[in-house]
């Protein structure tokens, strides 16, 4: 029988597994080998994933790799400048969920710098810091089960252990998860490279009353073990004074030589000497016992780097004799191998109390992933993250679009006129420069809400929980749970939607998944729906503005269907997590990752709309002394196009100009109705707020933000943001809006609005994640095609059955 034949509460162990290849390898890297014991702890709602028990710790995998897991089943019975000096450079590894960046973040705090490293998009993280006057360079690798090269986060750190050799490696342990981690550490030991292992969680271990003989494994493993709490920053002196200590004395505390049974040994010798004698080359460039075993594990990228032929390894008798004595593939028997080490380690210095107490994970588990109740509370969550997010987040975007639009471009304005500075560049340096600043900034409050509340599940652990409960929903569109909180995070933004892609393990996963969210209908676009339904649908706005949301969601999942079958097609993604144990955030850590993501958004994606605000400006005020917005570049751009709109109902050089400025941001789209559609400017009022009147008024209503924030939160109604009143600038514009609009023609148009392509700030987003265009080409491409295909079906199966003309 195989594990999917399981029910809750039943155990089996491991007879066989069946698949081959990257499956088989990562199943075994979590730790599901042959003879171990594995539980069913719950199945997902509608036959969805498994969740197990193997080796003290649960994992999720689909029913489709838990029926290729044969068992046998069991009934049970009973920042610093390098100049300074040659700094001490410190890999810092470990699985996920350890701690780790909870680790480097107490450490560096907010000196931790992040970039990409070279080629992939993966954060980079590295910092720069000072202990007892020695510079200290932090490099943190991504978290990582296994130095197996299947995946791009193994890959970076091994290629970064390899290559760039640091001067030691700092393994942050689980210390409630002990047998995994040290699957891992005995990897590391490999490498020959100095190991201080950090015993994160152990306050953790102590609670559980669980008691670890640091000294034993120190004599061991021959490295030095720190008990650390990563949260508290307990035991963080003691890592860096050890860190010194290794530093200036690493040939002394290079790892012990670990020897696997009398097979292997003698297959690593063997193997060994042949490297030596017919590719001496070899050893300068790398560890050569650790280059050996990757050999014997037919490690087909170390295979490819040195260039070894096959046939020189096995045709190697040890490798032969070892084949035919455990009958398995090679790759089996040495992860086998490291597992014994790593089993036969945590019971000679583990010592666990006799009771064996419910744990507080079991106990949140048993109703949140409930079979019933499992998928209301995960929408209750979701729900819950995204009215938070707007609630905290839309009274301050109001104030930072208020306050740029009024005081500080009135300021800009008066400075401006007063040193002598042309009309001209007056209205480029606030219209065009300050909008653009303001169009950045007006998003920073959503970001950094939606990033905090995004790390908080993450940290708490629920982020994983929820994968496992939307995993077969998601299935259906090629994709797996992991992706659902990307696409529910586009309601409020695409642009953060498109980053938490960087959760997903799998880069097609990554691509398929960004290409779906663009038509998940953002906050940016509302304004559309907003000042239409306040037009033509005042009495049925909930139903329209509902209908709209809810095409979106039904277009994501049939094009993810076809771009599984067509472009992605092929087996789909293998789902297997890990679901760590509960844990509260430190509100310290929270703010240093919202702080890290909103400055990455800032910074990259501000830059380019800033200049695309400008070049907007330009297209609508050329050529110079032109009087009228119809015969600016832009006007005269949106009646070329427009008769290509006409059979949508829409076909005019108003409506097709403000599609046009809405490629910067869909909130554009509205901007631009009401300079095209309103009449002269009124004259200004006489009296001008002073100075001093501004700062005040600027103080006054960042305070009225924060009670308004405050009020939302506590309020028991709907999403705050999500009003459908027109505000001023949509009132003046809808009587314009009628006469060159229908109904018909008005939903046509914000089903366009909807679809036709994703704003500027989203496509760097996809430049900047996939560090391509390509992608966002198809985004483009195929959004323009199903939004011009929906609107023409929308207008013309109206006009033909007589409806809202």
């Amino acid at each position: 029988m195989t594990v999917a034949s399981l029910k809750p509460g039943e155990k089996g162990k491991i007879k066989k597994i069946i698949v081959d290849g990257p499956m088989k390898r990562r199943l075994m890297d979590m730790g599901l080998l042959v003879n171990e014991e594995i539980e069913v702890e719950r199945v997902a709602p509608f036959g969805g994933p498994i969740e197990v028990i193997v080796k003290g710790y649960s994992l999720s995998i689909r029913r489709k790799e838990a029926r290729e897991i044969l068992i046998d089943t069991i009934h049970d019975n009973s920042y610093i400048d390098e100049s300074q000096g040659k700094a001490i450079t410190i890999a810092i590894t470990g699985n996920p969920n350890s701690g780790k960046s909870t680790l480097i973040n107490s450490i560096a705090g907010t000196r931790l710098q992040v970039g990409n490293w070279p080629g992939v998009t993966i954060d980079k993280k590295e910092a720069f810091i000072t202990h007892k006057d020695n510079t200290i360079k932090l490099i943190d690798l991504p978290g990582t089960y296994s130095l197996s090269p299947y995946t791009q986060e193994q890959l970076i750190a091994r290629d970064y252990l390899i290559n760039s050799k640091p001067d030691l490696i700092i393994n942050v342990i689980d210390a409630t998860n002990l047998e995994r981690s040290l699957f891992f550490t005995i990897q590391l030991l490999e490498l020959n490279l100095p190991v201080i292992v950090a015993l994160n969680m152990f306050d953790e271990v102590e609670k559980k009353g669980y008691k670890i003989d640091i000294k034993k494994i120190q004599q061991i493993l021959g490295v030095k073990v720190i008990p650390t709490v990563s949260t508290k920053k307990k035991g963080l002196n003691e890592l860096m004074d050890a860190v010194l200590e290794v530093a200036e004395n690493k040939t002394q505390y290079l790892p012990k030589h670990l020897n696997y049974d009398e097979d292997i040994e003698t297959a690593i010798k063997e193997i060994t000497s042949i490297i030596v004698n017919d590719f001496p080359t070899l050893t300068a460039d790398s560890p050569i016992r650790w280059l050996v075993i990757k050999l014997i594990e037919h490690d087909r990228y170390v295979l490819k780097e040195t260039n070894i032929p096959i046939d020189s390894i096995y045709k190697s008798t040890a490798i032969k004799h070892l084949q035919k004595a455990h009958g398995d593939d090679l790759e089996t028997i040495i992860a086998d191998a490291r597992y014994a080490k790593a089993t036969g380690l945590v019971h000679e210095v583990l010592e666990r109390p006799g009771l064996k107490k419910t744990e507080v994970t079991k106990r949140i588990d048993a109703i949140v992933l409930n079979k019933v109740l499992g998928l209301p509370i995960f929408f209750v969550a979701m729900w819950l993250m995204f009215k938070l997010t707007f609630d905290l987040s839309a009274p301050f975007v109001d104030w930072i679009d208020a306050a740029t639009a009024g005081p500080i471009n009135r300021w800009s304005s008066e400075l401006l006129a007063t040193i002598g500075v042309s009309q001209w560049l007056v209205s480029l340096i606030t219209d065009g420069i300050i909008g653009g600043v303001g169009f950045v900034m007006v998003f920073i409050p959503v970001i950094a809400a939606m990033m905090f509340f995004i790390t908080f599940l993450e940290g708490s652990g629920y982020m994983a929980r929820a994968a496992f409960v939307m995993d077969r929903a998601m299935h259906s569109m090629g994709l797996h749970g992991n992706s659902f909180i990307p696409m529910i995070l586009g309601f409020g933004c695409n642009v953060p939607a498109i980053y938490a892609t960087r959760t997903l393990e799998n880069p097609q996963d990554r691509i398929l998944t960004s290409l779906l969210i663009p038509l998940i209908s953002c906050g940016a676009r509302l304004p559309v729906y907003v000042l239409f339904t306040g037009a033509f649908f005042q009495d049925s706005a909930a139903i329209v503005l509902w209908s709209i949301y809810v095409i979106g969601i039904f277009l994501a999942v049939v094009m993810g269907i076809f771009f599984r079958k067509t472009i992605f097609h092929g087996d789909s993604p293998m789902f297997i997590l890990e679901l760590p144990p509960y844990r509260i955030p430190t509100f310290r850590n929270l703010m240093i990752h919202t702080w890290e993501k909103s400055k990455h958004f800032v910074v990259k994606a501000g830059t380019y709309i800033l200049a695309a605000s400008i070049i907007v400006w330009f297209l609508f005020n050329l050529p110079w002394g032109v009087e009228h917005k119809k015969d600016s570049l832009l006007g005269k751009a949106g009646q070329t196009i427009a008769p290509i709109f006409k059979p949508l109902g829409f076909g005019t050089w108003e409506a097709t100009s403000s599609l046009l400025t809405g490629i910067v941001a869909k909130e554009i789209v509205v901007g631009t109705m009401g300079e095209i559609y309103a009449k002269e400017a009124a004259l200004k009022d006489d009296e001008t707020p002073s100075f001093s009147d501004d700062l005040k008024l600027l103080g006054t209503s960042f305070m009225d933000a924060a009670k308004d924030a405050v009020s939302n939160v506590v309020s028991t109604f709907g999403i705050s943001s999500f009003s459908t009143e027109a505000d001023e600038q949509t009132t003046g514009v809808i009587p314009y809006v009628r006469k060159t609009f229908t109904p018909l023609s008005a939903y046509a148009f914000m089903v366009f609005v909807l679809l036709y392509m994703p704003c500027l700030v989203t496509a760097f987003a996809f430049k900047q994640e996939f560090g391509t265009w390509k992608w966002f080409g198809v985004a483009l491409i195929y959004g323009f095609t199903l939004a011009w295909g929906m609107a023409f079906i929308i207008y013309q199966g109206g006009t033909l059955l007589g409806i809202g003309a």
